[in-house]
C-alpha cells in the first residue's frame, strides 16, 4: 500500500514507499515510520532450493510455509521451484493462490525463481513451461550451480542470476 503526504513541491505518493526508514519531515508534518518490508523465499515444493538461495542471496527462507507478518510489515516473496515438470506445476498452482487474491495479507509477489534441476539445457517443453510463467510474472532462473551441490555456497552468485542478485540486495536495503 502506498503512502501519500505533502511535501514542499505536492502530494508524493509511493508504490511501496520508503522502507524501514525514517522519512524526513515536511514543515508542518511529524515523521513517517514506514514499516519494515522483508523478502522471503516461499518453496511452492519439497527440495525447491529455498535454503541454498537465502544463504547465497540473502533473505528468510519460509521452506513451505508463508512468512508471518505483524500487523503494519510486509514481506516481498519470491516464489522458488525446481525446473522439472512437477516443480514448474507446483510453482503455477502457488502463483495461481496470489492471482485469485488469496495469499495471507502482507505478502506481496516480488518474483518467481526457477532452480535448475540438472545442468544443461532444458527441454522443450520445459522450456515452454518457463516461457508460459514468464508472460504473466518476472521468472528469474538460477543455473545449476556443482559447488552448490557439495555444500560449496560461498562461491558467489552465477554470472546468470545477477538480476536476481541485485533484486535481493535492493530489498536488503530498502
Amino acid at each position: 500500500m502506498g503512502i501519500a503526504r505533502q511535501g514542499p513541491e505536492g502530494p508524493e505518493i509511493w508504490i511501496r514507499g520508503p522502507v524501514g526508514e525514517e522519512s524526513p519531515p515536511w514543515p508542518g508534518h511529524g515523521p513517517v515510520l514506514a514499516p519494515a518490508r522483508r523478502f522471503a523465499w516461499v518453496a511452492t515444493h519439497g527440495g525447491a532450493g529455498t535454503s541454498t538461495l537465502a544463504t547465497v542471496f540473502g533473505g528468510v527462507d519460509a521452506g513451505r510455509d508463508w512468512p508471518r507478518s505483524e500487523p503494519g510489515a510486509s514481506w516481498s516473496v519470491f516464489l522458488v521451484g525446481r525446473t522439472h515438470a512437477a516443480g514448474l506445476d507446483a510453482v503455477s498452482y502457488t502463483l495461481d493462490i496470489f492471482r485469485r487474491g488469496e495469499a495471507p495479507p502482507g505478502l506481496d509477489l516480488e518474483a518467481v525463481v526457477l532452480v535448475a534441476d540438472a545442468p544443461g539445457r532444458l527441454p522443450r517443453p520445459l522450456a515452454q513451461g518457463v516461457k508460459a510463467l514468464s508472460s504473466v510474472v518476472d521468472v528469474h532462473e538460477v543455473p545449476w550451480v556443482p559447488a552448490w551441490r557439495i555444500g560449496d555456497l560461498g562461491s558467489g552468485v552465477p554470472r546468470e542470476s545477477a538480476a536476481l542478485a541485485r533484486l535481493t540486495a535492493s530489498a536488503r536495503h530498502a
